[in-house]
């Protein structure tokens, strides 16, 4: 039976600082990951046995494996530095790039299941088609500024509302957000809700200070944001720490309720409708 590694895996110790710069770590043990395969028509999990070192992220393993006893294995990742958001997956059940997620923070003593995210569809084994969320995006209503209000034709912001926006440019399009999401991963509304990563993305273009557009009615209907029960699982995947929930999603829904379920608002918007120039 295979030795189940119960170092951690950060911890490399003396032996590994006389070895020569650049040489890879020494296997400290063997771990089982327990991988998807399969593609549209179906597929099962496939256990497989590899030597596990320490500093290792999930994505090392699936590689090692790929390149030792599954050559046929789909994956796809880029970067292996979590900025391109390609290798997104589920590990243990959590979604999460694989490229981020340590082996020294799991329990290697029993097998590490790694699958395709659940809300979209499988391609083949870990890889799963996300074009549906290029076609979301063109449906947004995109930025549209307003004129220039500097001598030199530049504009003049505020400080202030320019740092809030800014966290919402730190997405990476990793689509976990969407994935952990229970609207689109478990009642597959797909055609009725845009998922918390393009909320993020109305949320920049709502909030910047430039923008002359209003998506507010979109929100309600085209884009579904009352399926959204702020249940804070985005925020929770979100490997550039957006504070998805509280400061993008909670303020455009606020934004719909003033428009269109607070009469004494919609009143004042009336008249002043009817007393401008």
């Amino acid at each position: 039976m295979m030795e189940a590694l119960k170092l951690d895996p950060l911890d490399t110790g003396a032996a590994e600082d006389e070895r020569a710069p650049g040489h890879p770590p020494e296997a400290q043990g063997t771990a089982t990951f327990r991988v998807w395969r399969g593609d549209r028509s179906g597929g099962r999990f496939v256990d497989y046995a590899t030597p596990v070192a320490p500093g290792m992220v999930v994505l090392d393993a699936i590689h090692q494996i790929q390149a030792e006893q599954a050559n046929d294995l789909a994956v796809r990742w880029n970067c292996k530095a979590g900025r391109c958001g390609s290798c997104s997956a589920e590990v243990n059940g959590n979604p999460a790039l694989m490229c981020m997620t340590r082996l020294n923070e799991l329990p290697l003593d029993k097998p590490v299941t790694v699958e395709p995210m659940r809300a979209f569809p499988p391609v083949k084994d870990l890889v799963t088609d996300v074009s549906w969320n290029f076609r979301v995006k063109t449906q947004i209503t995109p930025f549209r500024p307003r004129a220039p209000d500097a001598p030199d034709g530049t504009w003049r912001m505020a400080q202030a509302d320019v740092d809030r926006v800014q966290e919402f440019r730190k997405c990476i399009e990793c689509f976990l957000c969407q994935d952990v999401c229970h609207v689109l991963r478990d009642h597959h509304l797909h055609d009725e809700f845009v998922g918390p990563r393009f909320l993020v993305h109305i949320a920049a273009l709502e909030m910047h200070p430039l923008d002359t557009e209003d998506r507010v009615a979109a929100l309600r209907r085209a884009h579904g944001i009352g399926y959204c029960n702020i249940t804070k699982c985005c925020t929770k995947v979100c490997p550039e720490h957006i504070t998805i929930t509280d400061n993008a999603i909670i303020p455009l829904k606020e934004r719909v309720v003033d428009e269109f379920y607070d009469p004494l608002g919609r009143l004042v918007k009336l008249f002043s409708r009817k007393e401008s120039p």
